[in-house]
């Protein structure tokens, strides 16, 4: 592959915008500046700089993101931030998505891809993808709430009770919430079922795939391909 052209298919610009970059030595290759737009280069595992910025080649892009609260996942926000801002001009460009959504003032792991495929199925209910939540209740968690939220609770609209795979209180006004599905406002709808209120909703897993404590609120990293098998 043409050097300018991997670049192109990195999201840095049109292909006249990328040879411009190599021909103005802003590229580097081990350290070397590289000005020649046609150069072929391997892109296997291709690691490559762009104004001192180093960027692995990745054929369909993973990051994962610590969603800050205060930000919308979406593509044209209406009265916050998209969480798109908090990614680097060439993710943007190359058109990375939310892998589906969290509340405005909901914190914690997102996914973004412009791989399709992996969007519809970590999206879809027949993949029974489990995602673990953080959640801070208004009130006390008693046991028979918990054991509620296991059974299934009604919610209005839904034909039939939605249920937790896990539920487990993680302190006095704490529980962890485990779910294969990913309704409009599912978790807040849950703990409204079972009387009590959300106040606070984390989510820390999907998959097998943790956020971890390394990646502060706001930060994103790539998702290598080792990892991916976490998500099921």
């Amino acid at each position: 592959m043409q050097l300018a052209h991997l670049l192109f298919t990195q999201g840095f610009g049109t292909r006249r915008v990328c040879a411009g970059l190599v021909e103005a030595g802003l590229v580097r290759i081990g350290g070397a500046v590289v000005d020649d737009p046609g150069l072929e280069v391997d892109a296997d595992g291709f690691v490559f700089e762009v104004e001192g910025v180093l960027w692995p080649y990745q054929a369909s892009a993973l990051v994962m993101l610590n969603k800050p609260a205060g930000y919308e996942c979406s593509q044209k926000p209406r009265h916050h931030p998209s969480v798109m801002s908090l990614l680097p001009p060439p993710l943007r460009q190359r058109g990375l998505q939310p892998v589906g959504r969290l509340d405005e003032d909901t914190t914690g792991l997102l996914l973004l891809t412009d791989d399709g495929k992996l969007i519809h199925r970590l999206t879809s209910p027949r993949h029974h993808v489990p995602k673990v939540y953080q959640v801070q209740a208004r009130h006390p968690v008693s046991e028979e709430q918990l054991e509620r939220l296991r059974a299934g609770v009604a919610l209005e609209d839904e034909p039939r009770p939605v249920a937790a795979l896990a539920a487990e209180r993680r302190g006095e006004n704490a529980l962890e919430l485990t779910l294969a599905e990913g309704k409009y406002h599912q978790v807040k709808r849950m703990i409204a079922a079972v009387g009590n209120r959300c106040e606070a909703l984390h989510r820390s897993r999907i998959g097998a795939l943790e956020l971890g404590e390394d990646l502060a609120p706001g930060r994103w990293r790539w998702i290598g391909a080792e990892e991916r098998p976490a998500l099921g």
